[in-house]
């Protein structure tokens, strides 16, 4: 596997913005091993995830504190880690578009400099807490686009979440970012409003992977989350593990299964 380290200027963000990129080795180590395992860029590109974030990381996060490039050697899998600071991976009321640069601008690039399929099939998302919410938010207005998503410890309700917070000062933070907090339930940014959305038009439902512990404070959120889709009879691959919380153990663990549950 490739690690690459890459910054390009997004138009989206008036920015330059760093991306870090795990990609499967394009050509063989000598012609020993070209024969041995007649290793080869498939024909249409790799297959890619996209793995965001949460509110207190950034690009780096899943490299330092998981091994997910051991994880995704195993399954000749590309792996996009964009940096979406604290944006909630939307176009902030106060802030950069970074809902046009995830949802479009940083895969048009990514497949066009680099080996990546850009296939519906082959092109997926996840993320942990903020990112759970952005992987979703993805495929769930992309799903043309993206045919599977998985959230850990997810902020999925996040009407909900909001309501909950009394404190001034963190709802500053998340007017922000969101604007008017009111105009967020039964938006393009309410999840919840999204499931609806998509149940009743013609899209493809995607592939959906969704856990949580259950000591964990986004663990309400996620309850709900998963109650709407059994109540709409939509597939969903839910896991819960008693006694955890918001934690990287956790994570590293996960998204192993996630990449095992991931139709590559």
């Amino acid at each position: 596997m490739s690690l690459i380290n890459y910054s390009f200027h997004s138009r989206s963000l008036g920015m330059d913005s760093p991306v870090n990129i795990i990609l499967p080795e394009p050509f063989p180590a000598s012609e020993e091993e070209d024969r041995r395992e007649e290793r080869q860029v498939p024909e249409v590109g790799f297959p890619t995830l996209y793995l965001f974030h949460g509110l207190s990381d950034d690009n780096t996060a899943w490299i330092r504190k998981t091994a997910i490039e051991r994880y995704a050697e195993d399954k000749g899998l590309a792996v996009v880690m964009p940096d979406a600071a604290q944006s909630f991976y939307t176009n902030m009321a106060c802030g950069p578009d970074y809902w046009t640069y995830i949802s479009e601008e940083l895969p048009r690039f990514c497949q066009k400099y680099f080996p990546l399929s850009a296939r519906r099939e082959d092109n997926f998302a996840a993320g942990l807490s903020m990112g759970g919410y952005g992987a979703f938010k993805l495929v769930l207005r992309k799903p043309g686009r993206f045919s599977a998503a998985a959230s850990l410890s997810g902020a999925l309700d996040i009407v909900g979440i909001f309501d909950e917070i009394d404190d001034p000062d963190e709802r500053g933070k998340l007017e922000w970012i969101f604007g008017d907090l009111k105009e967020i339930q039964g938006g393009n940014r309410d999840l919840l409003q999204l499931v609806r959305d998509l149940e009743s038009s013609s899209d493809p439902w995607p592939n959906l992977f969704q856990c949580c512990g259950t000591e964990d404070f986004l663990y309400g959120a996620n309850l709900q989350f998963k109650g709407l889709l059994e109540g709409l009879s939509l597939e969903l691959t839910y896991r819960e593990e008693e006694g955890t919380g918001h934690e990287w153990r956790y994570w590293d663990r996960m998204i192993r299964e996630v990449l095992e549950w991931l139709p590559l």
